[in-house]
């Protein structure tokens, strides 16, 4: 609040006052400054203070309590008016890039359906709160703080090298400290590296069907951003671009159709990124989930020519809402990569990477990992018996041992994205694979399992069994069919 001149100063504290209350930055039964201290901030008498409040209180906007002070009447709020849209033709707008590009609606994050059937979403209610909070409030001492001043933008150097020994065990990453860099997850992964690497109209090559927000991601960034086939063996090398500058891939388990990328295509990959200076990026994120078979290595660990930039996250072995990843780059990349975060986001939370460091350290990460694989393995092996086996004239499955979701493709007269629709009324969240695609292709339905319980499964399949047998009849009776999916054709190619 602010007073200019020497004119009615309690009507001007009068007007601020009212104008904050309507328009709701004073909230119902927030109390106003106590006027002798507000009379000391703006350098005017208590008098001209009360004889505002006083207005405030017979205009019905505030009430007074005895002993207590002078508070907002909830009454007001249903006096605000909705706040004017401006009019000048000298409005504000954003760059083109943003025109088309869409958040979810406040719902979408917090609206859980009964029968969670959503790809990529871990159950959270087996998460080890107690040992986490315990490594949290550590984390929060004033020994683990040090001095309070910012760290360094690649994250805390212990952090740094126990993923270095982490992803050097599990998946067979071969990286050191120095070249890791802690960030907000996959995504910010991405954006730094885009950043880096990006000029505005360069090509980045993505799977199709792919990760929306990869693809608005690298739109956002000025890049013509490309879809190309995936086949049974992983992304088509043959339809590759030459003008590619970044392949970005999902090979352990490609999202959302879940095959691997085989080994033939692996090497064919590197061979191709080699030979025309492109910079490929490994996805690596739910490997940690596998349920049978030998893995296959990841790319950076058969790349010769360190074109490959490997990314993960913490979000689907742990929690979505910690909002820690990492990247692991390249020599020549990594001092621009930390200087991208530096700029963008300086670093990570403190204290988040101190409780990560912990549960590492005390290998409560290994323990919860190996509690989860079993876990979600019974759920896994459950819904793809039941897809083999109920659902077989209605989809069929693309197998995957490996992950949070299997998907499926349908058969001929069944909508997968009709279905999709039609059993949310019944409670049941599921994603058709056209949500993923870019252009047409054949449809189907990814079968998420991170997120229901056990129990659950059977009923939550029987619902979606029902829901595809009336869009089939519907389909008969009308004479309408969908192609069912070709695994070995692709899912056609498509330029934005």
């Amino acid at each position: 609040m602010s007073l200019t001149g020497r004119g009615d100063l309690g009507a001007q504290i009068y007007r601020q006052i009212k104008a904050a209350v309507l328009d709701g930055r004073l909230l119902p039964g927030q109390p106003l400054p106590p006027s002798r201290e507000l009379a000391r901030r703006l350098a005017v008498s208590r008098n001209t203070v009360t004889g505002a409040y006083d207005r405030l209180v017979a205009d019905g906007l505030a009430e007074s309590r005895v002993g207590a002070g002078i508070f907002v009447r909830a009454i007001a709020a249903r006096q605000r008016p909705h706040p004017a849209t401006p009019t000048s033709v000298a409005m504000v707008h954003p760059s083109p890039s943003w025109a088309d590009i869409r958040v979810p609606q406040p719902g979408f994050f917090t609206d859980a359906p009964p029968y969670d059937l959503r790809p990529g979403i871990p159950d959270v209610r087996l998460f080890p709160y107690e040992a986490w909070r315990r490594l949290t409030s550590q984390a929060f001492r004033a020994s683990s703080i040090g001095t309070g001043m910012p760290i360094d933008p690649a994250g805390l150097p212990a952090l740094r090298a126990a993923i270095a020994r982490h992803i050097g065990v599990s998946r067979a990453v071969q990286v050191t400290a120095d070249d890791i860099i802690i960030t907000q997850g996959i995504q910010q992964a991405l954006d730094l590296v885009g950043r880096v690497l990006l000029r505005p109209g360069d090509c980045v090559v993505i799977e199709n069907p792919c990760y929306p927000l990869v693809r608005e991601l690298f739109r956002s960034l000025g890049a013509d951003v490309v879809g190309v086939d995936v086949d049974s063996e992983g992304l088509r090398v043959d339809l590759l671009p030459d003008r590619t500058r970044i392949v970005y891939v999902t090979p352990s388990h490609q999202f959302p159709l879940g095959m691997p990328m085989s080994a033939q295509r692996r090497r064919a990959l590197l061979e191709w990124a080699s030979s025309r200076d492109v910079v490929v990026i490994e996805d690596d994120y739910d490997t940690e989930f596998r349920y049978g078979g030998r893995p296959l290595e990841p790319l950076h660990s058969i790349d010769p020519a360190g074109r490959v930039i490997y990314v993960g996250t913490f979000s689907k072995v742990m929690l979505p809402v910690l909002r820690i990843g990492f990247v692991a780059a390249p020599a020549p990349l990594f001092t621009a990569l930390r200087a991208a975060k530096f700029v963008t986001d300086w670093h990570s939370p403190q204290p988040a990477q101190v409780a990560l460091l912990g549960f590492i350290e005390e290998g409560m990460l290994a323990k919860h990992i190996r509690r989860m694989r079993r876990e979600y393995q019974a759920r896994h092996d459950r819904i793809v018996e039941l897809l083999t086996t109920r659902f077989a004239d209605l989809l069929t499955v693309i197998p995957s041992a490996v992950g949070l979701h299997v998907s499926a493709w349908t058969q001929p007269g069944v909508d997968a994205a009709a279905v999709a629709a039609q059993v949310r009324a019944d409670g049941v969240g599921i994603f058709p694979i056209s949500r993923y695609r870019m252009g047409d292709g054949p449809d189907g339905l990814i079968v998420g399992y991170g997120a229901i319980a056990a129990t659950d499964v059977d009923h939550a399949l029987d619902l979606l069994h029902a829901a595809l047998e009336r869009n089939r009849a519907i389909a008969q009776r009308t004479g309408t069919a969908t192609p069912s999916g070709d695994f070995t054709v692709g899912c056609g190619c498509a330029d934005p």
